[in-house]
């Protein structure tokens, strides 16, 4: 058989030399074929290059700051001020409330100033209490606990809040329950963290990590499981820098449950103390996250049939009452086992925390407020309900 081709005409042919002559001068050496090799490195030169890279990043200097002469602004003076050493967890949950505490405050200071507690007051203060996303059931629970030994007596609007206060405490306090890895005993503890894209779940893992491993030195791992979405990883990747652990990540668009085998193989065989595994928010299609998070909890269970070990669902206080429908949805799919709510320095809805212990009793393990590593503590529900009235501790 005859094999042939076409021959190239003079013109292509001509042009190609000429351009090949543009590119490779004729005194250049030729050019070698690429040759393929090995990019593996044994865990060793990675440890060794890692423990580098976190020396670098801690001897890093700050970057200075150009000088700025102030307007005079109020704002602007407020925005510039240094609040680093400003108190501690409680000063910061107190500012972070402020929105809802001065919502709430102000409005049973207009409606009880050494008024009496009459039937008027009260649904007045029921409709206070639902503005402030306590929710109408709970509202309702907290005005018949206050006017039981109070009804038809003068009141003054510190009194109100006290007893308010003391209500809510004993609704949280149940609740008010901090995650304890130590219990199971188990190596690596495995958590599957959950909530809807936006909800400050990627943040929470970052503080979570960093409270573990700095605070509590233990070793921890985060394995970026939210494998639909670039910005999710590359988050999860500058906090696990941030906080010092290793983060376990595939390309985009990989199987979710690999990522939780790959990462659980390795923290095992690592001795890992804690195993985070971040989870896709997708609600509007329930169908998939379900499918996704089933199959993410039966490969864990495969290497170890008690895993997960806690199921955290983060919540975005600022959604309000809509953060109770996010809840029966994951409830929905998976064995939510605690909640940790964020952003409660971001809308007067902190009062959505009281309502959400009151309907599901799920432990909350912790409340933000704010986008600082520090910013995340464990719940407290005497601390939580005297900031929320506004009162001191």
């Amino acid at each position: 058989m005859v094999f042939w081709r076409k021959q190239k005409n003079a013109g292509t042919q001509e042009k190609e030399h000429h351009d090949d002559r543009l590119l490779h001068h004729k005194n250049d050496p030729d050019l070698e074929p690429a040759t393929e090799y090995d990019s593996e490195m044994d865990e060793a030169t990675k440890a060794r290059l890692r423990k580098s890279e976190e020396k670098i990043i801690d001897e890093l200097e700050p970057m200075p700051v150009p000088e700025h002469t102030p307007n005079g602004d109020s704002q602007e003076a407020e925005d510039l001020s240094d609040h680093t050493n400003e108190g501690g967890w409680l000063s910061r949950l107190t500012k972070g409330l402020s929105k809802s505490s001065n919502k709430l405050g102000q409005s049973i200071t207009d409606v009880f100033t050494k008024r009496k507690l009459d039937e008027t007051a009260l649904e007045e203060l029921e409709e206070i209490l639902i503005t402030a996303d306590i929710g109408p059931k709970t509202a309702a629970k907290l005005v018949a606990d206050f006017s039981e030994n109070r009804f038809d007596k003068e009141v003054r609007d510190f009194e109100v809040q006290k007893a308010l206060a003391e209500s809510i405490a004993g609704i949280l306090e149940p609740v008010a329950k901090p995650l304890d890895i130590a219990a199971t005993q188990a190596k690596p503890f495995v958590m599957l963290v959950c909530g809807v894209n936006g909800a400050g779940k990627t943040t929470t893992i970052g503080k979570m990590a960093h409270d573990y491993h700095v605070k509590q030195h233990k070793s921890v791992m985060i394995a970026a499981g939210d494998t639909f979405r670039a910005a999710a990883v590359e988050q999860l990747d500058v906090w696990a820098k941030r906080a010092h652990v290793p983060l376990i990540k595939k390309e985009i668009g990989a199987d979710s449950a690999a990522v939780a085998y790959e990462a659980y193989e390795k923290a095992k065989a690592e001795n890992v103390d804690v195993l985070m595994i971040d989870t896709a928010g997708r609600l509007q299609n329930k169908a998939n996250l379900m499918e996704e998070l089933a199959k993410m909890i039966r490969v864990i269970k495969k290497q170890d049939e008690s895993a997960p070990h806690a199921v955290i669902l983060v919540l975005d206080s600022t959604t309000g009452q809509n953060a109770h429908s996010q809840v029966q949805n994951f409830k929905d799919v998976v064995d939510v086992t605690g909640l940790v709510v964020t952003k409660l320095d971001g809308s007067a809805k902190g009062g959505v925390v009281v309502s959400l212990a009151e309907e599901f009793g799920l432990p909350i393990h912790a409340v933000g407020v704010g986008e600082k590593i520090e910013d995340l503590s464990p719940f407290s529900a005497k601390d939580f309900a005297n900031a929320l009235m506004g009162l001191s501790s």
